[in-house]
């Protein structure tokens, strides 16, 4: 058993399937490192999710809000052309740009927890319609800033597979530095 386990209870994700047909193994690997995020941020107190590992200025409350803003830009925004989901659309982000990181500090697991799970549940909903409509080739109801074209669903589900991960490193290291835990 690893730390983690130990820490965090023991480890329920589902290991992608090696024979799945690509919309299955799209989800299946967002679906892992989304859970790889929760239990690198289970059992954990506020003080805990809001410590942060200078010289960054990331937390893993920081990351768990962040990401719960990245599903809510990619799915709501970006693909269904709607605002983005609350509390993020009474933000002004101009003012603001780090205002999920910041403002994490004084969530309390629970509510970061509700507000990822949230954001996850909303977004596989869109990813379920989509699929039963034009599938991984749906394209997004807004455009890309730099090019002016829509995105399909298949890059936004590898766009966010290539997130998580990234932040799942980071999200490794931070762990380490909050109570040593460490482990996949």
């Amino acid at each position: 058993m690893s730390d983690l386990e130990a820490a965090a209870g023991a480890d329920t994700r589902v290991d992608p399937p090696l024979h799945g047909d690509e919309a299955a193994t799209l989800r299946s690997f967002l679906t892992y490192q989304r859970e790889t995020l929760r239990r690198k941020c289970g059992g954990l107190s506020q003080e805990q999710l809001a410590q942060r590992l200078p010289p960054s200025d990331l937390s893993l409350g920081g990351l768990m809000k962040h990401l719960a803003l990245v599903e809510s830009q990619w799915f709501d925004y970006f693909f269904r052309a709607l605002p983005l989901a609350a509390p993020f659309d009474a933000m002004d982000w101009g003012a603001e740009p780090d205002w999920e990181l910041d403002s994490a500090q004084h969530d309390t697991p629970a509510e970061l927890r509700a507000l990822f799970d949230d954001a996850v549940c909303r977004s596989d909903a869109v990813v379920d319609d989509a699929l039963a409509g034009r599938g991984l080739d749906a394209e997004s109801a807004r455009v890309s800033p730099r090019t002016g074209e829509t995105f399909t669903l298949r890059w936004i589900l590898v766009h966010m597979v290539e997130e998580y991960s990234r932040h799942n490193g980071h999200a490794d290291l931070i762990r380490q530095s909050v109570d040593g835990v460490t482990g996949e």
